[in-house]
């Protein structure tokens, strides 16, 4: 994994790329690049409110989040449905906004929700703008995020439940 400290102690990632990590056997730095050559290629075309600049239109490609995550091992079994669904996703920016999901919103067992980890918006790569999270089946766009710079996995543990026990 290719994290880079900044001397304020904060941990950032090259510009262009993003880490995905957390409850994962392999953290993984990606970049644009790499989601465009190592999975299938999704088309969203989308229509959203934004609270600042009205209804945006706009036709997403890229890989499903799930896939591109599912790469890193979840500390998960994959045979256990109950298991899966106590996952969640948590992906930021270097604005600070981020977007939280759960595992079985997305997986295909579940919700399958097409969210993806775009590539492409309107034609243009966005190898210099970052990959963009895009949620299709989300009225508003508060969860789509620009210029991904983390994917968090985890399990919830509830109140009063150990690390062991969650």
């Amino acid at each position: 994994m290719s994290l880079l400290s900044s001397a304020s102690g904060t941990t950032t990632v090259r510009p262009g790329a993003f880490v995905v990590w957390g409850d994962v056997a392999t953290p993984t730095t990606l970049t644009v690049a790499d989601l465009r050559a190592g999975w299938t290629r999704h088309r969203a075309e989308v229509v959203f409110d934004c609270a600042t600049a009205g209804p945006q239109r706009h036709v997403f490609e890229g890989p499903l989040l799930r896939e591109v995550v599912a790469g890193a091992g979840p500390a998960f079994d994959p045979a256990r449905r109950k298991e899966r669904s106590r996952f969640l996703l948590a992906v930021n920016d270097t604005d600070g906004h981020h977007a939280v999901l759960s595992w079985a919103e997305v997986d295909a067992d579940f919700g399958d929700a097409p969210v993806l980890l775009a590539t492409r918006m309107d034609g243009a790569d966005l190898d210099a703008a970052g990959t963009h999270l895009v949620v299709p089946s989300d009225r508003c766009g508060a969860r789509y995020v620009s210029g991904v710079t983390g994917v968090w996995i985890g399990r919830h543990r509830p109140i009063g439940a150990s690390s062991s026990e969650a």
